[in-house]
Protein backbone atom coordinates (compact mmCIF):
# COMPACT_ATOMS: atom_id res chain seq x y z
CA UNK A 1 0.00 0.00 0.00
CA UNK A 2 1.22 3.43 -0.71
CA UNK A 3 1.39 6.20 1.84
CA UNK A 4 -1.75 7.96 0.60
CA UNK A 5 -3.91 4.85 1.10
CA UNK A 6 -2.44 4.26 4.54
CA UNK A 7 -3.27 7.82 5.59
CA UNK A 8 -6.81 7.48 4.26
CA UNK A 9 -7.33 4.16 6.07
CA UNK A 10 -6.00 5.59 9.33
CA UNK A 11 -8.26 8.64 8.96
CA UNK A 12 -11.27 6.37 8.49
CA UNK A 13 -10.39 4.33 11.57
CA UNK A 14 -9.89 7.43 13.70
CA UNK A 15 -13.18 8.94 12.51
CA UNK A 16 -15.06 5.74 13.41
CA UNK A 17 -13.43 5.71 16.84
CA UNK A 18 -14.30 9.38 17.35
CA UNK A 19 -17.96 8.80 16.48
CA UNK A 20 -18.08 5.79 18.81
CA UNK A 21 -16.64 7.77 21.73
CA UNK A 22 -18.96 10.74 21.18
CA UNK A 23 -21.99 8.44 21.09
CA UNK A 24 -20.80 6.65 24.23
CA UNK A 25 -20.31 9.98 25.98
CA UNK A 26 -23.79 11.11 25.00
CA UNK A 27 -25.38 7.84 26.16
CA UNK A 28 -23.60 7.97 29.52
CA UNK A 29 -24.44 11.60 30.19
CA UNK A 30 -27.57 10.81 32.24
CA UNK A 31 -26.20 7.68 33.92
CA UNK A 32 -22.59 8.35 34.87
CA UNK A 33 -21.18 11.85 34.49
CA UNK A 34 -17.60 10.78 35.17
CA UNK A 35 -17.58 8.10 32.46
CA UNK A 36 -19.23 10.55 30.09
CA UNK A 37 -16.46 13.07 30.71
CA UNK A 38 -13.78 10.42 30.20
CA UNK A 39 -15.31 9.37 26.88
CA UNK A 40 -15.60 12.98 25.77
CA UNK A 41 -11.96 13.62 26.68
CA UNK A 42 -10.83 10.56 24.73
CA UNK A 43 -12.93 11.71 21.78
CA UNK A 44 -11.24 15.11 21.86
CA UNK A 45 -7.83 13.43 21.83
CA UNK A 46 -8.85 11.27 18.86
CA UNK A 47 -10.20 14.33 17.05
CA UNK A 48 -6.90 16.11 17.63
CA UNK A 49 -5.04 13.17 16.07
CA UNK A 50 -7.48 13.18 13.17
CA UNK A 51 -6.94 16.90 12.57
CA UNK A 52 -3.16 16.47 12.58
CA UNK A 53 -3.46 13.57 10.17
CA UNK A 54 -5.72 15.61 7.88
CA UNK A 55 -3.11 18.36 7.89
CA UNK A 56 -0.34 15.93 6.99
CA UNK A 57 -2.43 14.36 4.23
CA UNK A 58 -3.24 17.78 2.80
CA UNK A 59 0.39 18.85 2.98
CA UNK A 60 1.54 15.65 1.27
CA UNK A 61 -1.06 15.93 -1.51
CA UNK A 62 0.06 19.51 -2.24
CA UNK A 63 3.70 18.45 -2.61
CA UNK A 64 2.74 15.64 -4.99
CA UNK A 65 0.94 18.01 -7.36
Amino acid sequence: MDRQNLLKQHQTNLYKRYKQLIEQSYNLRQIDHEQSDVSAFKAIKVLNKLNRLNYLAREQSQTVM
